[in-house]
């Protein structure tokens, strides 16, 4: 930032000659050369002034006489009273061809020339320079010890007045200026290494939070959420616009990856609805098909091969995969449609069939009752033919209503699955083979208990503990095995 003028220096009078390290000003034209200060105007000057002839002041039309003339001092009080009204006598000097001088730890130095006027004009511009330049000084340490001033512009100035005071242009105590400025170095060091530190955490934490922002667009990537992760992308993208700002190499290889990441998922999206929208066109017409199909069924009085057919258009519909909701919704509303008009249509019909139905329902309630009295079977060939003659008058009575139906026919089966077991075990029970393999199971087992009677007899002799706890185990083995082929001997008869 550049400094402002300061409205304490003052234009320079025509005439001075820049120091040497300036360039020389030329005085514009019709610019008058600056005065003396008033407050410090030379007696010099005002003895010179008083020897010429006063100019007659006109007022109301007369001419007033001028004052009195004083007395003209010696040109030693002339030069004496000069020397004592010169201003910053007291840090440099003006030599007789204009040349000034301003004194310091190092020696006198140069610090310019003025040949359009006095001695005195030529210190008091030169230290006028040097007032505005300790003005300067003192600003800049009020700025150095203020948090809101930029680091990097109170080290821009000192930078320019550390050259002033290193050459200096002006007349004053430079070297308390130089010492000033010294002390400042270090806390404006200091403001500017904070400055760079906070730069630096800034610019890590910028990249940190751009860092984010790519890593989670990067996972959403192969996502197949497309809402949810759409419109996190979306976000992520508002993030980004808004997130601080890093180096612009970093900043360009994060977008790259964040573009990647964007267009590798709508890429992804764009193939999968791109399928879906064909696949949902293959479902469509199928479906269309199948209700074309449950609309013709829908007059049908074929009714268990339509509800069949039915049954398998269903199954077909849910295999041929969904369409949008709204299609889906349009397209089974005309499927169920359709479904619905077949099955009300034959309830109706079995319902007013089922009216005509009850009194075969009560004959056929009568005949359970005759069924049941044949259990237990005691008689077989006598429940046997009671069966028979229930089944013909059964069959005869006809159809009951539907609700009905499974009830009866399952009390019926139950009586014939009993008769049907007795005949099976009277057979088993009368068969030749099988009670020759039976009473020869129960010979050998009685020869093999017999024999294994003497063995456990001649080990308890001897005696034998080990062959006595074998004998006794393979004994108690047969004997278990004999008792239950007995049993089945015994239901034989034999």
């Amino acid at each position: 930032m550049s400094e402002s003028p300061d409205p304490a220096v003052e234009p320079e009078p025509a005439g001075a000659v820049a120091p040497a390290d300036e360039p020389a000003v030329e005085p514009e034209p019709d610019v008058e050369p600056e005065p003396a200060v008033a407050v410090e105007a030379e007696p010099a000057a005002e003895a010179m002034s008083a020897v010429e002839d006063d100019p007659v002041v006109e007022a109301a039309g007369e001419a007033e006489p001028a004052p009195p003339r004083p007395a003209v001092p010696s040109p030693a009080v002339l030069a004496h009273l000069a020397a004592a009204a010169t201003p910053g006598q007291a840090w440099g000097r003006v030599d007789p061809d204009g040349s000034v001088f301003v004194r310091t730890a190092e020696g006198e130095v140069s610090v310019g020339s003025f040949q359009a006027g006095s001695p005195h004009e030529a210190m008091a511009y030169f230290t006028r320079k040097f007032a505005a330049l300790e003005l300067e000084v003192d600003l800049l340490e009020k700025r150095v010890a203020n948090p809101e001033v930029p680091p990097e512009e109170s080290a821009s100035t000192y930078k320019r007045l550390n050259e002033a005071v290193t050459s200096p242009s002006s007349v004053g105590d430079i070297d308390g200026l130089r010492v000033r400025l010294a002390a400042l170095a270090p806390a404006i060091e200091a403001r500017r290494a904070e400055a760079r530190a906070a730069r630096e955490a800034a610019k890590a934490e910028a990249k940190e939070a751009r860092e984010r922002i790519v890593a989670e667009a990067e996972s959403l990537a192969d996502s197949v959420q497309w809402k949810v992760a759409g419109e996190r992308l979306r976000t992520l993208l508002d993030e980004w616009k808004i997130a601080p700002h890093v180096d612009r190499a970093t900043e360009q290889a994060m977008w790259k990856r964040f573009g990647a990441a964007r267009n590798a998922f709508d890429r992804r999206r764009r193939h999968h609805f791109a399928q879906l929208s064909a696949q949902q066109g293959e479902a469509k017409a199928a479906k269309l098909a199948i209700i074309a199909e449950a609309e013709a069924c829908a007059t049908s009085t074929d009714w268990a091969a339509t509800a069949t057919a039915l049954r398998g258009l269903m199954d077909r519909w849910k295999a041929a995969g969904r369409l949008g909701r709204s299609d889906e919704e349009a397209l089974w509303q005309r499927f169920r449609g359709a479904q619905d008009t077949f099955f009300a249509a034959r309830s109706a019909t079995f319902s007013q069939r089922d009216a005509g139905l009850s009194e075969n329902l009560k004959a056929k309630e009568g005949l359970l009752a005759e069924a049941d009295a044949l259990l237990p079977v005691s008689d077989l060939g006598a429940a046997k033919a009671a069966l028979r003659s229930i089944q013909d008058r059964w069959e005869k009575v006809g159809h009951v209503p539907r609700g009905d139906k499974d009830r009866i026919d399952g009390r019926l089966k139950r009586v014939e699955d009993t008769v049907r077991g007795a005949e099976d075990k009277k057979w088993t029970r009368t068969n030749p083979e099988g009670l020759a393999r039976a009473q020869a199971a129960v010979d050998q087992l009685q020869a093999g208990i017999a024999k294994l009677e003497a063995e456990l007899a001649k080990a308890e002799a001897k005696p034998d503990a080990r062959a006595v706890t074998k004998a006794q185990e393979a004994l108690d083995a047969r004997r278990s095995w004999l008792t239950a082929a007995e049993a089945t001997l015994a239901e034989f008869g034999g």
